[in-house]
């Protein structure tokens, strides 16, 4: 059984038990979330589409840990002008996990 869910405006495609990083949330670690913008549920070869969501299905999930992203490296550079720019950045994540799916 899998999902298709948007999470914090991204469309992911969850089963019970992954484990996935997602953009900040505002839950606290151990606390659960609900997602109610549930797209797609697939249970056994029947296949359930909304349109945009599915009515009534929702996504389970825990909040394992608030964490930050690997460093990314943003160079900007004009040639022949001596313009050179380096930003580094790091992306602020949350990591969850799927509990249950219920359609």
């Amino acid at each position: 059984m899998y999902a298709i869910v948007d999470i914090a405006g991204k469309q992911f495609k969850v089963s019970k038990d992954q484990k996935l990083y997602v953009h900040r949330l505002a839950e606290d670690e151990g606390k659960s979330v609900s997602f109610d913008n549930v797209m797609l549920v697939e249970d056994g070869g029947n296949v359930s589409v909304g349109t945009p969501s599915l009515k009534g299905a929702t996504v389970q999930a825990k909040v394992l840990q608030h964490m930050k992203g690997d460093k990314v490296i943003v160079f900007k550079k004009k040639r022949r002008k001596g313009y050179k720019v380096r930003n580094g950045h790091r992306q602020y994540l949350t990591q969850i996990q799927i509990e249950s799916i219920k359609a």
